[in-house]
C-alpha cells in the first residue's frame, strides 16, 4: 500500500492557522504534540489531512508547504526503489511511533515517506493512519 496521506505546512502563527482551517473548513484537531523540535498539529478535513509545523517558512520564497507525506507499509522497499531510480533519499530514520525517510521530488519538493508502527501509535491516532479512515 502507498497512499498520499498529508500535506505538511509551515505556520508562522500556528494557533491562527489552526483557527483558519477549523473555522473555514471544519478541520478537526486530531493530535497536538512536540516532534522534531517543534509543535506539530495534525488536522483532518473530511478524509484529507494537513499537518502543521509551528515554524515560519525557513527560506524566503519557500512558501508554506514544507512537504507532502506518503504513507506506506513497505518503507524499506520504497526507499530502495527510489534510490535505484536515482532519487535523493535519506536513510530511514527510526522513531518510536513511525519510521520515515525524506526524499527530494521534482522542483525540490520534499516528500516524507513514512510507516507508522501500529503497536506504539497513540490510540487516538489509530484510525487517523488507517488507509480507509
Amino acid at each position: 500500500m502507498i497512499t498520499l496521506h498529508h500535506t505538511h505546512l509551515m505556520a508562522t502563527d500556528i494557533d491562527a492557522t489552526i483557527a483558519f482551517w477549523r473555522d473555514a473548513f471544519d478541520a478537526e484537531v486530531m493530535y497536538d504534540t512536540e516532534f522534531a523540535g517543534a509543535r506539530n498539529v495534525f488536522l483532518r478535513i473530511g478524509t484529507g489531512r494537513i499537518h502543521l509545523y509551528d515554524q515560519p517558512p525557513k527560506t524566503v520564497g519557500q512558501g508554506t508547504v514544507h512537504h507532502v507525506g506518503i504513507q506506506t507499509d513497505e518503507l524499506e522497499h520504497l526507499v530502495q526503489r527510489l534510490t535505484a531510480l536515482g532519487v535523493s533519499v535519506t536513510d530511514i530514520r527510526r522513531h518510536p511511533t513511525a519510521d520515515y525517510a525524506m526524499a527530494q521530488g521534482p522542483d525540490q519538493l520534499l516528500i516524507e515517506i513514512f510507516q507508522p508502527n501500529p503497536d506504539t501509535v497513540p490510540p487516538q491516532l489509530h484510525n487517523y493512519f488507517e488507509g480507509n479512515a
